[in-house]
Parts: C-alpha cells; sequence; structure tokens
C-alpha cells in the first residue's frame, strides 16, 4: 500500500452511488477540479461535520469549477439515511471494499471495527492529484475554504 503523490493519475475505482448508478473515477471529475473524500463512516462526528461542510459550500465550490464525491465502507442503507440527514447534495458511494480501497488509495484502515480512515484528495481536471491529505486517525481533514482557496491558487498560477 503506498500513498498516492501529487501529479500522479487518481486510480481507476469504481462504487455503487446511493441512489443508483455507479461512481467512477476519476472519470466522472474529468473537466473539473475533484475532490474525493473518503470518510470513517456515518458514525464519525467529524466525517458528518466535514460532509455537511461540503454540502454547505456548494455555491463556492460551484463557482470555483470543484465536483465533490464521497465513499465509505458504510453500507447503501445507512449511506442512503446520512445523505437524507445531512442533506448532502453531491454523489456518496458505499460498501467499499476497506482492504482494496486502501490498497488502491493508499488510506489508513482501522482493525477493529474494520473502516476507512479519513483520507481527502483534490485531482486537477486532467484526473492527477494535486494533493493528498491522509488521517491516520479521527483527525485532518481536507476544509471546503482551503479547498477552493487552493483551486483558485492553482487557476491563477496556471
Amino acid at each position: 500500500m503506498s500513498r498516492l503523490d501529487n501529479g500522479q493519475t487518481f486510480p481507476d475505482l469504481t462504487l455503487p452511488l446511493v441512489g443508483g448508478g455507479k461512481l467512477s473515477l476519476p472519470g466522472d471529475l474529468a473537466g473539473n477540479f475533484g475532490v474525493v473524500l473518503v470518510y470513517r463512516g456515518s458514525w464519525c462526528p467529524y466525517c458528518n461535520a466535514q460532509l455537511s461542510a461540503f454540502s454547505r459550500a456548494k455555491d463556492e465550490l460551484d463557482a470555483a469549477g470543484i465536483k465533490v464525491v464521497a465513499l465509505s465502507v458504510d453500507d447503501e442503507a445507512t449511506s442512503t439515511e446520512l445523505v437524507e440527514k445531512r442533506r448532502l447534495d453531491f454523489p456518496v458511494a458505499h460498501s467499499a471494499d476497506a482492504d482494496e480501497v486502501a490498497a488502491t488509495l493508499g488510506s489508513y484502515v482501522n482493525d477493529e471495527p474494520h473502516y476507512l480512515q479519513s483520507t481527502g484528495f483534490v485531482l486537477a481536471p486532467d484526473g492527477t492529484v494535486v494533493t493528498a491529505v491522509y488521517s491516520s486517525g479521527a483527525i485532518g481533514r481536507l476544509v471546503p475554504d482551503d479547498v477552493v482557496g487552493f483551486v483558485r491558487y492553482l487557476k491563477d498560477h496556471a
């Protein structure tokens, strides 16, 4: 398991989406700056705060040309409940295999119970990683204001 480096193409990852269909990364974000949020689970208060913050920042993210997606090991019912409760307005994938995602993205994994630790990526429109945030515990994650500011900086200095 190796972490993704800046400039590296985000690896292919396909997962089922809340509401049906599939999330296919990095293709579903192509042509836009993208944020991929791997969250620990709907039970995690820090994850709930992060996901809600990204949902509330929709206008700023849209204005900056940034698409957001999220994923976790939670099952479909749990993920659907989270999307409804937090009024998440971006695609949320469910039923991720913790070991498979960890092998693909380099995310840290909690052993018992078995889930992915918070991991966040900002992708360029071509699907390459422009920043990665790996957390080995409950805290340490992307926040919308930082992402919007960072993408604006990248666009201004392109």
